[in-house]
């Protein structure tokens, strides 16, 4: 493995755990800017959201939804990923792939994968699309609807 490579997977697992930390603490300035301009996300059945504004209605919504003003409130989220696999198109240029799963004061609430296209913009890796499934969730849970 070339030093380049290494560094760019270093950093790419960076930004895979930024993205969990900044979302679960509701600071989305922060989580936009982990996104290309141009980014892309994808949620089943949502609409296909591109450009850091469309991100952060999506996360906005989520996040109302969600939390005390929601009607499944939690107290708190987190996401974990595992099994991050990444694969290299050029230099600037990545695929990977993940699992996750997310709990909440309830416990255990839905679980799925991420596949994600990775950009070196500037001199920072960025999320150029995420593309989220949802496998599972617990019935009840606020990802039982698709969060």
């Amino acid at each position: 493995m070339e030093p380049w490579e290494v560094a760019a997977r270093v950093a790419i697992r960076d930004l895979v755990a930024r993205y969990n930390a900044k979302g679960d603490a509701g600071r989305f300035d922060e989580l936009l800017e982990l996104f290309c301009e141009d980014g892309v996300v994808e949620i089943p059945g949502q609409p296909e959201r591109r450009g850091r504004e469309a991100i952060r209605g999506l996360f906005e919504g989520v996040a109302l939804r969600t939390g005390s003003g929601g009607d499944r409130p939690a107290r708190y989220i987190r996401h974990f990923t595992s099994t991050l696999q990444v694969d290299f198109d050029s230099h600037e240029a990545a695929r990977g792939r993940a699992y996750y799963q997310v709990l909440t004061d309830r416990g255990l609430d839905h679980w799925g994968r991420y596949v994600d296209r990775y950009r070196l913009d500037g001199e920072s890796w960025r999320f150029a699309e995420r593309r989220v499934s949802v496998d599972g969730a617990v019935p009840g849970g606020w990802g039982d609807s698709g969060a």
